[in-house]
């Protein structure tokens, strides 16, 4: 298996990240020296999954204070925290890092404040990446010998510090041992699974077969799946999950089929403060990415595609939410927590 890939690289005075609308063609790094330049990567999907844009918004704000110490770095502080958090609205993890640096920058003591959070965000990264570990194993121990696993988006390396929360049960599974088979559904209209998910575990000689994602219901009725395993954008205190538009779908079919579903997520996607999934701001996504298919070519070259006429009018959220009914259990890198959500999840939250 190759090593864990990450998709953000921080160099002291400039962040590094991997622009994930090119792959699978190309692996290139985009520069970003200010909490502008990251949120706008974050806005664009360069970088895209939870985890990885809490980590990149963690390293916007250590960027901000690096440009100079003073007392307009308060101000600065909080101008940066706000248009990161507006980049995209769904993922906690976003707000969840930003909130963990601006209580850290009020800890800080004048001329330490840049040095202080360039080390919070590196510590906010590598607890991810420790946590993506313990999610892999202790999501590895429920599955069987030879596990089939469906699995939606990308929940990945790429949407991590490394690793990943889904696809690092699948990675912690064949570490042990395990004969893991991966189907991996498209992800439209963005492509997640085919451009991302395909991508990253045959790059680790991981058994893939891509599909698309209208296929699901035809390979449920096949007994094609043991288990399936998504990600999380936000999870409600009752256990209601946000992720990928189309989770649902297939948590409505594995619940028929008698398939469990599994959700893999850091703590930090969990939101205690909201009670269950109907108060889940949900981003909806420019038009163009459902009437569209853009993407780059080998060379590098932007190519589009129109795949309906420009007049029809299009809806397209980028999530939608998994009632907490239809989850078999949430996998954290605390444990591993059952219904009643709403008393497992608080547990976990409390442990250390």
């Amino acid at each position: 298996m190759n090593p864990s890939l990450s998709p953000l690289l921080w160099q002291g005075d400039r962040l590094l990240i991997l622009d994930q609308r090119k792959l699978p063609h190309q692996e290139e790094w985009l520069e970003a020296v200010t909490a502008g330049e990251v949120a706008r990567a974050i806005r664009d999907m360069v970088v895209r999954g939870a985890p990885a844009i809490g980590i990149a918004a963690a390293y916007g704000l250590a960027l901000e204070a690096s440009a100079g110490e003073g007392e307009t770095i308060p101000a600065r502080l909080q101008a940066a925290a706000a248009v990161l958090k507006a980049s995209r609205p769904t993922a906690i993890n976003l707000a969840w890092a930003v909130d963990r640096m601006m209580k850290k920058s009020e800890e800080l003591a004048p001329g330490n404040v840049a040095a202080g959070l360039a080390a919070e965000a590196a510590e906010i990264h590598e607890e991810d990446l420790r946590g993506n570990r313990e999610i892999g194993r202790l999501g590895a121990e429920l599955l069987g010998a030879a596990p089939r696993i469906l699995t939606h988006c990308n929940a990945g390396s790429l949407a991590t510090g490394g690793y990943g929360t889904a696809l690092g049960i699948v990675r912690a599974a064949e570490e042990v041992g395990k004969r893991v088979t991966v189907f991996a559904g498209e992800s439209r209209p963005y492509l997640q699974g085919s451009r991302l998910t395909a991508w990253e575990l045959d790059r680790d000689d991981i058994s893939v077969t891509l599909i698309t994602d209208g296929m699901a219901g035809y390979f449920f009725n096949q007994d094609a799946f043991d288990a399936v395993i998504v990600g999380a954008d936000r999870i409600a205190a009752n256990g209601d999950t946000a992720n990928k538009i189309g989770t649902y779908v297939l948590a409505v079919l594995a619940h028929h089929h008698g398939v469990p579903f599994y959700v893999a997520a850091p703590t930090s996607t969990v939101d205690p403060g909201m009670a269950d999934g109907k108060a889940i701001p949900i981003e909806e996504r420019p038009s163009e990415e459902v009437r569209q298919l853009t993407g780059f070519d080998a060379q590098g070259i932007s190519r589009t595609v129109q795949t309906a006429p420009a007049t029809v009018p299009t809806r397209h959220p980028a999530f939608d939410v998994t009632p907490a009914g239809l989850i078999t259990a949430i996998i954290t890198e605390r444990g591993v927590a059952r219904p009643s959500y709403s008393v497992s999840l608080a547990a976990l939250l409390e442990r250390p």
